[in-house]
């Protein structure tokens, strides 16, 4: 009978143990998860053959950050793009707004355009590549957009002009706009700012920006 108590008592202990190993197995699962800054964020990166824009879902910037965004209640994605005050929101073009644009440094806007369709939806005809984020890259790239709209000491940039699309507008900017600094210099200068490894001064042209990007994008 002594015998038959102690088979019992081993497999009783046998169990508590397994239940016990089982218990700190879960728990070590749980805390091995990844934490939520460190899950990767997704922007876009649009370009058109001659400009670029970047692309942000509305969740990945703060709240209260680029307060111009207001201006676009309910739409899912916002996107930015950076260039010059005379040729970039102009209907019509004409010779002498683009040798002034390419020739002289001239004052910048901030087109913004506030959508409720996917980067890649909106934008089947131009290139639209997709860069992973960590947190920290992420909000370095909201300051570097936030710091890019020329706000004069006020609360909010001033509209300067109707944007090129229903739901856009364009924006006072910061810095000057001339052929060693274009609108993808400023896409190549954002990126940078999210730690991405992008040469701005190799940038200036779309052509050369976006063969940078899809390096970037192969890349593990």
């Amino acid at each position: 009978m002594s015998l038959r108590f102690a088979s019992l008592n081993i497999a009783a202990g046998a169990i508590v143990l397994a239940l016990i190993l089982s218990f700190e197995s879960s728990g070590s699962a749980e805390t091995a998860q990844p934490e939520a800054d460190a899950v990767p964020h997704r922007i876009f990166v649009m370009s058109n053959g001659w400009h670029s824009n970047i692309i942000m879902a509305r969740p990945d910037i703060t709240p209260g950050r680029i307060p111009e965004i207001v201006d676009f209640p309910g739409a899912e994605y916002l996107e930015f793009g950076w260039g010059d005050a005379e040729y970039y929101p102009a209907k019509r073009t004409t010779f002498g707004m683009t040798m002034r644009a390419a020739f002289t440094s001239t004052p910048a806007v901030m087109h913004v355009l506030g959508s409720f369709r996917h980067p890649k939806r909106r934008y089947p005809t131009a290139e639209v590549i997709e860069l992973a984020v960590d947190k920290a890259g992420l909000e370095k790239l909201v300051q570097f957009i936030h710091d890019s709209f020329d706000r004069n000491r006020v609360d909010r940039a001033k509209i300067s002009n109707p944007g090129l699309y229903a739901n856009s507008l364009f924006y006072l900017a910061t810095g000057r706009f001339h052929l060693g600094n274009t609108c993808n210099s400023w896409t190549a200068r954002a990126l940078n700012a999210a730690g991405f490894d992008v040469d701005s001064a190799a940038a200036a042209p779309a052509s050369d920006l976006m063969l940078q990007l899809r390096q970037l994008a192969k890349a593990p």
